[in-house]
């Protein structure tokens, strides 16, 4: 067969995508004289910027290639101050500034909710961070079969790029992560072969209280920590050298899916959650908590979420998709009622947990979807004055928001991870006579293409 010759082109970025990459266009003659169109996906490019590539596979409809040169560069360009920056996927702005990329993000809110049909007048301007690095509290590290310990190489999930450092997560982090690594190639254990199905060892998450200090470490395995030898050294050398380690556990994985979960939990040393803080509440966290990664911008929603709502204490409110009460909290305190909904169990219980801890007893959590929740929290306390909800990436769903708007609540605070289905969610509230207020972006992941927000929607009376 013959080999495919490459081909290169020079274009213009005209936009950046979803992911935040360069898009640009080709068109190109076939024999026939017919004219074919190629998608370029461009990482590490920016709009207006010329940059030359080479596509190795010109029969495709698409390619993603990072450019050979890049000429006209962005206004907003810089240098990436990661060594890893372009091969991990961890980034992909470290080449756009951190003011370009507050108002890149701000601007994609505000064509979203055009395309909806809302104003852009609404929203303001992103909030963004003093410092936009090292703010992660929470990161997972993939084991190569080979035994490296690192972050997944951009658009290779078989790839594994050996950790040397991160400018996103938190340095004492790092530091105990890399000994977990050390420790595995000093004993040259195995690591997990997705394609084979073998190997002793697949992740390593770590989290972190800024508030408290305390540090989680997880380490998850195919075999139970008994038929490992060595296991009492790393464990003595993390008792010794990080006494800011106050959980370190095992978890037995066998599940072919790529996740970091865990059939058998192991406590090696310390207890099996660390307490966190947010906007002045205690928390526990167990290794499969969900609670917001970046907790310096995440205060800063819920103080937004609080202004823009203004709760009182003559009212009742429901948190749908409530967690472990991020916002419940901060919100019970200030209004008569507050019923939380979550589908998953184990957080309805840290929920109830965290509620007991920080001294709150007008509360009610249950453990059921969201729409069928609502209904027996109307059933029970009657209809809410107020209503949040903060839906994962995929959105709440029309059924759901249906249900909200049916609710007839005076006021809906939405908090958003996914501008796009914030966006289609709170159009299926406007039949029920609802308005958009107003917009906040919060920026939670500097350096990538992500931004949160929230929103409020107040009913107007005909």
């Amino acid at each position: 067969m013959k080999k495919e010759q490459s081909e290169q082109y020079t274009v213009t970025i005209e936009k950046l995508d979803d992911k935040g990459f360069g898009q640009a266009i080709v068109w190109r003659e076939n024999e026939l004289g017919n004219k074919r169109k190629l998608k370029l996906i461009i990482p590490e490019s920016l709009p207006g910027e010329k940059v030359q590539v080479t596509v190795k596979e010109p029969h495709r409809r698409w390619q993603r290639q990072r450019p050979d040169k890049v000429f006209d560069r962005h206004a907003e360009r810089v240098e990436p101050k990661c060594p890893h920056f372009g091969v991990c996927g961890g980034c992909v702005w470290q080449h756009f500034s951190y003011e370009g990329q507050l108002k890149e993000k701000g601007d994609r809110v505000k064509a979203l909710l055009v395309e909806q049909g809302f104003s852009e007048s609404v929203v303001r301007d992103p909030i963004g961070m003093d410092e936009p690095w090292l703010y992660r509290n929470k990161m997972e590290f993939t084991f190569s079969p080979e035994g490296n310990l690192g972050l997944h190489e951009q658009g290779n999930f078989r790839k594994v790029i050996p950790l040397e450092t991160c400018l996103i997560m938190d340095k004492d982090m790092k530091e105990a992560v890399l000994e977990i690594a050390r420790w595995v190639k000093r004993h040259e254990y195995p690591g997990y072969d997705k394609d084979t199905h073998t190997g002793l060892f697949r992740h390593v998450m770590v989290r972190k209280s800024f508030a408290t200090g305390e540090i989680m470490l997880a380490i998850f395995a195919t075999e139970s920590y008994e038929k490992v030898e060595h296991v009492d050294e790393i464990v003595e050398i993390i008792r010794e050298k990080y006494p800011e380690v106050k959980s370190l556990l095992w978890l037995e994985n066998r599940d072919l899916a790529d996740k970091a979960q865990a059939e058998e939990v192991h406590l090696l040393h310390g207890r099996d959650f660390i307490y966190d803080e947010l906007a002045g509440y205690r928390y526990r966290l167990w290794y499969d908590t969900f609670f917001q990664t970046n907790p310096t911008q995440a205060e800063k929603l819920v103080e937004i979420a609080l202004e823009m709502v203004r709760p009182t204490k003559k009212e009742k409110m429901f948190d749908l998709f409530c967690g472990v009460g991020t916002f419940s909290l901060p919100f019970a305190s200030k209004v008569k009622h507050l019923s939380g909904v979550e589908i998953v169990e184990t957080s309805i219980e840290s929920a109830k947990r965290n509620a007991k801890d920080n001294g709150i007893d007008n509360t009610y959590f249950l453990a059921k979807d969201a729409r069928r929740g609502i209904d027996e929290i109307i059933e029970k306390f009657g209809v809410p004055n107020v209503v949040l909800l903060d839906p994962p990436r995929s959105g709440a769903g029309g059924k759901v928001m249906r249900r909200i708007g049916r609710t007839g609540a005076d006021r809906i605070a939405y908090v958003s991870c996914n501008p796009a289905t914030f966006a289609t969610d709170i159009k299926e509230l406007e039949p029920f006579g609802y308005t958009l207020e107003a917009v906040q972006p919060v920026d939670l992941f500097p350096q990538t293409v992500h931004v949160e927000l929230v929103a409020l929607m107040s009913r107007v009376d005909e």
